[in-house]
């Protein structure tokens, strides 16, 4: 299939109202101007980082910051979601920037003047860089509306990492409270940090970018015995381990080695004395896999494994299986007609395809709901000292990484909107 927006620009990523020079490397005078700025910003929402569904400070200073650039603003989408709407004064296609907003319930440990204030959360995952990224890129494109073709509407998600239980919210929720409708956006662009790129270069992936993820629970049930005697009852443990074992054959023989899938259960418990045989022990745990087929073939044989073993133990079992977020895939025609603007804004040997990832990411509903480009932005600086992966208490970014993501996301709308 051949998407239309393909045929607007036969040479894509070599010209635009903001980045008019090809060559790599060249520092956008705007972006230097405001960067100052952006730190400031991203230090501000680092000292001050807000839980999933919690994002209230958060949202207000966004709301804020689009409104004084004169955007058409909506607040309290899927609880603390902001939607900015720019509208360029030359004809051309709507097309959607989102950024995620919220932090984790992670306690910093790094010494440094921006710290998170709150004991107990932090921004571990550089959703203060993909805020404050979405902000710059607002106010670049703001100063161009004149040759701006078309409209571009930001999004502003809270709960990226996942709702708190029994809330609902995230880009699921967004979605579904009308944020892809009045104006419907014709492709969305998002970003995120990628510690193992240092600060300069970006990465990108054309189709399967990023793994779905599902959460399982097991509840195995045995029959409580004295340990001296354990031939009079079902030792749940014993029936537990089995299956902790069995479960990494389904990725190891049971699936084409070809097509990634993760099992991994992070969660055990069961029992409550040394000479006593456990009646029930429950694992909890997720699988991540690049595909929705691969997804289905995982759960199917999971149940056949836990099925068998039990019944072979004589044990019984409940088995929930819940599909949180899809595969992320990128659309490869999309990403092929941008690759260029990459390569200018950085330079060819600084535009890395990286491999899929097997963490999710929830811009997956938003990728399957319209073509889009989610692409890795470098953060690491090794002689600073910074290296940290993300969900970690040392985890932070070489700022410059900011001029970078402007330039790239701006490059990305323009590019695709140019007349």
């Amino acid at each position: 299939m051949t998407h239309r927006f393909l045929n607007k620009n036969p040479e894509p990523g070599t010209r635009n109202p903001v980045f008019e020079n090809p060559e790599p490397g060249i520092r956008n005078p705007e972006i230097e101007a405001i960067f100052p700025k952006l730190v400031e910003i991203r230090r501000d929402l680092h000292r001050h980082p807000e839980l999933s569904n919690r994002e209230v400070r958060t949202s207000k200073i966004v709301a804020q910051f689009l409104t004084q650039l004169g955007l058409e603003v909506t607040t309290g989408v899927a609880h603390h979601g902001v939607v900015g709407i720019l509208r360029g004064k030359q004809p051309g296609p709507v097309v959607a920037v989102r950024a995620d907003m919220d932090a984790l319930p992670i306690q910093e440990i790094r010494d440094v003047p921006y710290k998170s204030c709150v004991p107990g959360v932090m921004h571990a995952c550089g959703h203060d860089v993909h805020t404050t990224i979405g902000l710059g890129t607002a106010e670049i494109l703001a100063k161009h509306t004149d040759q701006l073709g078309g409209t571009v509407k930001f999004l502003f998600q809270p709960a990226e990492e996942g709702a708190p239980v029994g809330e609902d919210g995230g880009a699921k929720m967004m979605i579904r409270e009308g944020v892809l409708e009045n104006p419907s956006p014709e492709v969305i662009f998002g970003l995120h940090v990628y510690p193992p790129l240092e600060a300069g270069k970006i990465g990108y992936v054309a189709g399967p970018a990023m793994a779905g993820a599902s959460r399982f629970e097991i509840k195995i049930k045995g029959k409580k015995a004295h340990g001296a005697y354990p031939h009079t009852g079902v030792d749940a443990v014993l029936v537990a381990s089995h299956t902790v074992v069995a479960l990494q054959n389904i990725s190891s023989r049971m699936v084409n080695s070809q097509d990634p899938v993760v099992i991994t259960v992070g969660s055990i418990h069961g029992g409550n004395r040394g000479n006593i045989l456990a009646d029930e022990v429950v694992l909890i745990g997720t699988v991540r896999a690049l595909s929705d087929t691969v997804m289905d073939e995982t759960e199917r044989r999971m149940r056949q494994i836990v099925t068998g073993l039990t019944s072979g133990f004589g044990a019984e079992y409940e088995l929930g299986f819940v599909r949180q977020v899809p595969a992320l895939v990128n659309d490869p025609e999309l990403t092929e007609r941008l690759l260029p603007t990459f390569e200018r804004i950085v330079g060819k040997a600084n535009t890395i395809q990286t491999p899929p990832r097997m963490g999710a990411e929830d811009f997956a509903f938003f990728a399957a709901a319209r073509p889009s480009l989610f692409f890795s932005l470098g953060i690491a600086n090794a002689e600073c000292g910074i290296t940290a992966g993300i969900h970690t208490p040392e985890f932070d970014v070489d700022e410059n990484c900011l001029k970078i993501g402007v330039a790239a996301m701006a490059g990305l709308v323009l590019d695709f909107g140019v007349l």
